[in-house]
């Protein structure tokens, strides 16, 4: 039965959202992605941008702004004018992360934007070496508690992704790991398949071919359910009863500069969901490792927050600095 309160405030706003639709986009949308051409976020903002110039009949130009772990671009959208012309796509390593590593961002991560919402999310694998880790998560925990400090993994920099996401487990699982940080992901990777590391948490672009041609086997994914992916890698949830509710991926935003009108932020997330049930979004997006989420602006402050809270106290209790 619908909500009569709900469908009459609903019937109210239509006349203002009408409104919004009707007048924009009358130009072109910048969207500002703050890490460098040819990474997971470029290519999800190039994916969505062509889709949106389409369907809404204004062109939407991807604009790089790379620097400080994305905080440069955050801060140019942070700081923009809240008509609806220049947008972002962040990931949750500056927007959950950076906050804890960084310590004068010039915006504030929770109040310095409207949310559009959470877009998509990469899986991360972790990856082990076939010659150094016999057996699955299980038999790589024990290696690490009859070694403590030992055992290393490598990532792609001290305060990254992959760093946050090894410690996270190593916390859970009660274990002191050996952190070898890497100039990057591509190094990382290829001291997994050589060996010079045990194990590695890397995304699923990265790890998906290495595990199809035996290079690294998967210890298990960070999703909360098994991906269709590779459906029969186990969640790091489902491998120990230590790591049940263990979570961690690469997670995709767009947000606004703060004050950017409910209506336009109504009409961007409705045609950004659009866009992403498109099937040929969703399978270009499927073929680059990434899986749609599209959750709504409602959703993103109580999601913002636990990441935050989930994040931060992982660096906190390692101490973790940037490299």
């Amino acid at each position: 039965m619908l909500n009569r309160r709900a469908l009459a405030g609903a019937i109210l706003a239509m006349p203002t959202i009408a409104r919004a639709q009707g007048t924009w986009p009358t130009r072109s949308v910048t969207v500002i992605v703050p890490w460098a051409a040819g990474g997971s976020t470029d290519f999800l903002a190039r994916v969505l941008c062509q889709r949106l110039s389409s369907d809404l009949g204004q062109t939407f130009v991807v604009e790089n702004r790379p620097g400080a772990a994305g905080t440069v671009g955050h801060a140019a959208v942070s700081r923009a004018r809240p008509d609806g012309y220049t947008l972002l796509i962040g990931a949750n390593g500056t927007y959950a992360m950076a906050p804890h590593l960084y310590s004068n961002l010039g915006y504030d991560t929770v109040t310095g934007f409207s949310p559009v919402g959470l877009l998509a999310r990469t899986p991360i694998f972790f990856g082990a070496h076939p010659g150094k880790v016999p057996g699955g998560m299980a038999d790589f925990v024990a290696m690490a508690r009859a070694e403590p400090g030992k055992i290393a993994y490598a990532s792609s920099g001290a305060g990254s992704s992959a760093h946050l996401a090894a410690e996270l487990l190593a916390i859970m699982a009660g274990v002191e790991l050996l952190h070898v940080p890497y100039r990057g992901g591509g190094p990382a990777a290829a001291a997994l398949i050589a060996g010079e590391v045990a194990m590695g948490p890397t995304d699923a672009p990265t790890a998906l071919p290495m595990m199809r041609g035996g290079q690294i086997k998967a210890l298990g994914v960070g999703n909360p359910q098994r991906t269709s992916q590779a459906p029969d890698v186990p969640t790091i949830a489902e491998t120990m009863p230590e790591l049940a509710g263990f979570e961690c991926a690469a997670e995709f935003c767009m947000l606004a500069p703060p004050g950017t009108p409910q209506e336009i932020v109504f009409r961007l997330h409705s045609a950004v969901v659009t866009a992403l049930r498109n099937p040929d979004v969703a399978t270009k997006l499927t073929e680059g490792a990434m899986e749609p989420v599209g959750e709504a602006p409602a959703d993103w402050a109580p999601y913002l927050q636990r990441e935050l809270d989930k994040w931060g106290n992982v660096i906190r209790t390692r101490g973790i600095r940037p490299s």
